[in-house]
């Protein structure tokens, strides 16, 4: 945590403000459920406030203030962007941000009702993302690397897991897994990644998907990773259409991702398994989330 004797409330918040941006303190300022690495507070109508929580969270928060106004303006979804920075002080000992506000509901909280819609949309979306990224920009030590460097993870995952909360036998998840692993490489060049679509991240709006959000682990590398979000967040049986419209996705790259999906999914459920033991935010909502997206993606179709 940022600070075990500083407690994150609107008035701190306000003050923060006050200080800092003081055209904006008027604004109201209500807390918004949710997040992992930041606390939000939603700022009047188009802004929120995220102040970091972890230790991590300064830099992811800096990252996206790095690239997320050159990303934003090409990307054919709204994403929250930065429009001012909080720096460190007496008061509050990290950097902080103040972003737009992207509108609807987090689909860990709702369900998308119109399946072939949002499956254009995040085509879209993923198509306008994954572009070939500068040299500069971020990588990640623990994600977008070939599924055969993470089945340590994998396999902390499965074991982890109470039989209970699994229907597919995990001879069957683990063919799925090994298939990824067996699967050729990403051998072009590294695009940029959201890096951590899931169910959280992705706004829902109208039945579909209309905006995507927390960019803190964006980062170059094997759009394997992105793709896994057919079986994470769309409805059963779009995952053919999705890949049908995806140009950049071959045999091996459409095997990793169902396998990603897989470990994603198994994630998802180990935290909803978990419930809010230690975890900010809250996560037992993810746990059927998580089982209905193994089940779409040990499904074929």
């Amino acid at each position: 945590m940022t600070d075990p004797g500083i407690e994150i409330t609107a008035e701190l918040v306000r003050d923060l403000l006050q200080d800092q941006h003081p055209d904006l303190a008027g604004l109201a300022i209500r807390e918004v459920a949710g997040g992992w690495d930041n606390q939000m507070w939603r700022l009047g109508d188009e802004l929120a406030v995220r102040m970091p929580r972890t230790e991590r969270a300064p830099d992811l928060q800096h990252k996206e203030r790095r690239w997320l106004p050159a990303l934003a303006p090409r990307l054919p979804l709204p994403v929250p962007t930065p429009v001012r920075i909080g720096e460190p002080s007496a008061r509050f000992p990290k950097t902080w941000t103040v972003m737009t506000w992207v509108p609807g509901e987090p689909l860990d909280r709702t369900s998308i009702s119109r399946g072939d819609h949002a499956t254009d949309v995040l085509v879209g979306f993923l198509t306008a993302l994954h572009v070939e990224t500068p040299a500069e920009a971020p990588t990640s030590t623990d994600r977008g690397t070939h599924p055969g460097e993470c089945t340590a993870g994998f396999e902390k995952y499965l074991q982890a897991i109470a039989p209970s909360n699994i229907a597919a036998d995990a001879g069957e998840i683990r063919d799925v897994w090994n298939d990824a692993v067996a699967a050729p490489g990403w051998d072009r060049p590294p695009v940029w990644l959201h890096g951590d679509l899931h169910p959280a991240n992705v706004i829902v709006s109208g039945g579909s998907i209309s905006g995507v959000i927390d960019f803190g682990d964006m980062f170059a590398g094997d759009p394997a990773w992105d793709l896994a979000a057919a079986w994470l967040l769309l409805p059963a049986g779009r995952s053919s259409r999705f890949f049908e419209a995806y140009a950049q996705a071959d045999e091996a790259t459409i095997r990793r991702a169902r396998g990603l999906a897989v470990l994603k999914s198994l994630f998802l459920i180990l935290m909803g398994q978990n419930g809010d033991q230690g975890l900010p935010g809250g996560k037992s909502p993810w746990g059927p989330r998580g089982r209905a997206a193994l089940d779409r993606a040990l499904t074929p179709g």
